[in-house]
Formats: structure tokens, sequence, C-alpha cells
């Protein structure tokens, strides 16, 4: 007589207690969560995981992951986790990083590229807003994808900047103010917590990179949406911003509804979960789920 044992369920480490985290924390513990459980949570502050997260889950220390077996790492917390613990959390266990910014370090970008490349485990970066980016990334392995601008539109309460462009957003006055057209990797180190779409979209168009891709940031203070804009070009094109009409062109518009202030999006929570639970199977590489 023979038995069937019970499926072994996907543990998953949460680097990061903010909103999000908190959010995927409460997720795993539903029918949501299917065949995923908590394997631990950390926080760089410990005490907002007082009364919320029972001491058995909690890492104190994320040099020591690896006592918690866990085998998918999902990072929510800041661009300096992954410049700090990336590697480490990749030679672990599957690595989904939420804050692909970190990857516009040229440092960051070759030890986690090279370790996805060599390694165990894969490289997972959530498409988030980043709509078609699977497609864009089948184009970049062809070689066929000649540009790519992604275009981001929020009010100027919903921008966490740094540097000049801190500063610049507090001139905008009743019309919309371009903050920044250019390389996204310039970009990632000014508006960390805002562009990690485009950080996404740099990585996706791999044969473009951080360097070939270009970002723009748009405040709008008639908006109470976050809009992504993204413009593809292919084959027969020069290039972005190629207005030769027989190249191959895409372009996707997104607005997802923010109240004013708000960093994240209503919909993104539920669509970082959706990343979440099918980052999985796709054995050493990276991979955008």
């Amino acid at each position: 007589m023979s038995t069937t044992g019970k499926k072994k369920r996907r543990r998953v480490g949460i680097v990061g207690f903010g909103r999000l985290g908190r959010y995927l924390y409460n997720a795993l513990g539903t029918d949501l969560a299917g065949d995923h459980e908590v394997a631990f949570v950390w926080n760089r502050s410990e005490d907002k995981m007082l009364d919320a997260v029972p001491q058995h889950l909690v890492l104190r220390d994320l040099g020591e992951v690896g006592s918690m077996s866990p085998d998918l790492i999902v990072e929510v917390a800041h661009p300096s986790v992954v410049a700090e613990f990336g590697q480490l959390l990749l030679q672990t266990a599957d690595f989904m990083v939420g804050s692909p910014t970190a990857l516009a370090e040229a440092a960051v970008e070759r030890n986690l590229l090279r370790e996805a490349r060599d390694g165990a485990h894969g490289l997972y970066v959530p498409a988030g807003a980043f709509w078609g980016g699977q497609d864009i990334q089948k184009m970049a392995d062809r070689g066929t994808l000649r540009g790519l601008k992604v275009t981001m539109k929020k009010h100027p309460s919903a921008f966490k900047l740094t540097g000049r462009l801190a500063e610049l957003v507090k001139t905008v006055g009743d019309d919309p103010l371009t903050l920044y057209d250019g390389p996204v990797r310039g970009l990632c180190p000014l508006a960390p917590n805002n562009v990690n779409t485009m950080a996404c979209a740099a990585i996706a168009a791999h044969n473009l990179g951080f360097d070939g891709v270009i970002g723009c940031l748009v405040a709008d203070p008639s908006l109470a949406s976050h809009v992504v804009e993204v413009d593809v070009y292919g084959p027969g094109s020069a290039g972005t911003g190629s207005d030769d009409k027989n190249c191959f062109t895409v372009k996707t518009v997104r607005s997802n509804p923010a109240a004013s202030g708000v960093v994240t999006g209503h919909q993104t929570y539920s669509s970082f979960l959706s990343s979440l639970l099918c980052s999985k199977g796709g054995g050493p590489g990276v991979h955008l789920c």
C-alpha cells in the first residue's frame, strides 16, 4: 500500500517589514499563499515587528540567513540592503529583489548577475508596473531591441528624491515639470524608491542595460494616479526617439490610482504577491516574474 506524502511548502524569507513587507507577511498566512509559508522576517528596526511577528520567525542578523533554511528570499527593504547583502541572499536561496535600483551601482550589478549565472539559485525581478517586460526581454535575448524609454508621471508629493532632483521638485507649480530625461543608471541614485520600474526595464533590456535604457521622470500636480509609459523600438529603428515610420514600435500606458503622497500605487501590492508566487522553477539565471 502506497501513501502520498504531504507536498513540501516553499519557505519564504521576507527582508523588510514596511507596508509591502507587512502585506506579504499577512498574505502568506492566508489561502492566497498556496504552497508557500513564511520562513523568517527581518527588518533593520526590530521594534516594527513587535506584536506582529512571532519570535521564532524573527531573524535578528541577516548575515545568519542560512540558519532559517529559506527556499526564496524576498527583499522589500531598501537598495542599500541589496548592495550589502544581495550576493549572500542569492547564494543562500532563490532571491527576489524588490529594490532593483540597487543594480544601477555597477559593482552590485556585476556581482549579482555573475552569481545568478554561475551559482545555484535564480535572481527574480518583479515586473510590477513594467508592462510587457517578458516580451522586451525576449527581444533583448534575440538582439532585436533597438531602444527603450520608460516615462513615469506622478504627483510631486509621490516622489522621494535626493540631490538636485529633491530641490527641483520643490519648484513645481501648476504645470507638469520634467525632472529627469536620460540614462536610467544616472536616475536610480536620485530616486531609489520611485524608479524600480525603470531599473526592471534596464535588467530586462540587457542588451541596452542601465546606460542604454532611457528614463523620464515627470512631476504633474494634476495627477491622482501613477502613470507609466513604455516606448519600445525594434527592428528598423535607429533607437530611442526614432521617428522612422517603417520601424517596429510599441507604446503602452499604465495608470495606477494612488492617493496624494503615496509612493506605491494600489495595484502594486497584489502584483508583487503574484510575482512572489511565480518565483520558482527557473533555475540559475535572471528571471522576470
